[in-house]
């Protein structure tokens, strides 16, 4: 789900940027230090309420004076800032990008900054032999196969967000359901229910 999140933030300018516009170094060391983390979300309480990916900052304003601290070059700058987030949320059909297949376990995906593990016991309601060779798994019955580079619609079952590092994030996806799984067999599967 994509939000806009309002929140604060203390910005650290290095001496080196300090030539240039206050203004804009500030805004360019809070789009380096806010874009591509896993933040806390807040209620007007600024109660934690769930965890968010900062795609893009939309504003950053100053607030109030800067200030320098002993022994260290920079100058820090409160801020207030908007931006665009993405939270991914239980139950959550997505697309996601096949980026590694491993025998005995299933496959790693890809959607946006996030990856996570389909179990191979949540692929599908049929005995899967591994070709590792090859890179896919295959259904014994239907045939189906799944290999690097496919995409595959999924649902997200497990998801813990508990870090700010997209890397230490667990999700795990299940496409057993009616409706996911490769767009080859979604489309098959609505083409038999229609005739």
């Amino acid at each position: 789900m994509y939000t806009i999140i309002e929140d604060e933030h203390v910005t650290r300018v290095p001496p080196q940027l300090l030539g240039e516009s206050f203004d804009q170094a500030v805004e360019d060391v809070a789009r380096d230090t806010l874009c591509g983390r896993i933040l806390d979300m807040k209620d007007e309480n600024n109660h934690v309420t769930g965890k968010c990916y900062v795609i893009s900052l939309i504003d950053v304003e100053p607030v109030g004076e800067a200030s320098i601290v002993h022994g260290d070059g920079g100058v820090y700058q409160s801020i207030k800032y908007r931006a665009l987030a993405y939270t991914p949320k239980m139950q959550e059909v997505v697309d996601a990008l096949v980026i590694s297949v491993v025998p005995k376990l299933g496959v790693f995906l890809r959607f946006g900054p996030f990856e996570g593990l389909l179990h191979i016991s949540q692929i599908m309601d049929d005995r899967i032999d591994v070709d590792p060779s090859n890179q896919r798994l295959i259904g014994k019955e239907t045939g189906r196969e799944i290999r690097q580079g496919d995409i595959l619609r999924v649902r997200i079952v497990l998801l813990n967000l508990s870090s700010s590092s997209v890397k230490d994030s667990k999700i795990g996806f299940t496409m057993k359901q009616t409706g996911l799984g490769k767009k080859e067999w979604i489309k098959l599967a609505r083409n038999k229910e229609e005739n």
